[in-house]
């Protein structure tokens, strides 16, 4: 369980990789931890670290559930998120896959490298085709400035994601933000939340 939430991080990040540029700012941060409690819009979450935080859920703000899905999901022309390791003849390993809904096609299109653990990558792209290999599935994802070929093994971590509601959300379960905001007085400000026990970062 241990090792499919921590793996789960990395697809849950997706959902919302069109803002990680702004991530980078200093007042930006990533939030991944374990909620406490939740007071109306204001979440107490105890980071990885240890420390807690008090986050405020902006107005509007979507909240996604990240639920488990199956290789039987993934379609010809599914826009799908892949977390993988590079092998030696230049394809990737999956680790983790998220399958993003249809309106959230084209979002972060293409290759780079992510911080899952060292030399892992990140494609967002378009299944192309599909077929059967000795390692497992070989999918050949394709994005505007290129193409990769990904080999998905029996331990990959398969997801999707689902609309919830503030109040869906409950203490005890894990929860991702992306680009949460620091205000003035200590408080993060989120503009969108991803919770869950399953792929989401213990």
């Amino acid at each position: 369980m241990t090792k499919h939430r921590t793996i789960g991080v990395s697809v849950c990040a997706l959902i919302f990789a069109a803002s990680m540029a702004a991530a980078q700012a200093p007042d930006i941060v990533r939030v991944r931890g374990t909620i406490e409690s939740v007071d109306g819009q204001i979440l107490s979450v105890k980071e990885r670290n240890g420390a807690t935080m008090k986050v405020k859920v902006a107005d509007s703000a979507p909240v996604n559930a990240i639920v488990k899905a199956s290789l039987a999901d993934i379609k010809p022309n599914s826009y799908i998120a892949v977390t993988a390791m590079p092998q030696p003849d230049g394809s990737q390993k999956a680790v983790a896959i998220l399958i993003f809904p249809e309106a959230l096609r084209g979002i972060a299109e293409g290759f780079r490298p992510w911080d899952l653990t060292p030399n892992s990558t990140m494609t967002n792209g378009t299944v192309d085709n599909a077929v059967e290999s000795v390692d497992g599935q070989t999918l050949v994802l394709k994005y505007k400035s290129g193409e990769q070929k990904v080999i998905v093994p029996p331990t990959t971590e398969i997801v999707t994601s689902t609309r919830a509601t503030l109040s869906d959300v409950k203490p005890g379960e894990k929860i991702f933000i992306v680009a949460a905001k620091k205000l003035p007085d200590g408080m993060l400000e989120a503009p969108n939340i991803s919770v869950g026990d399953y792929g989401v970062w213990r």
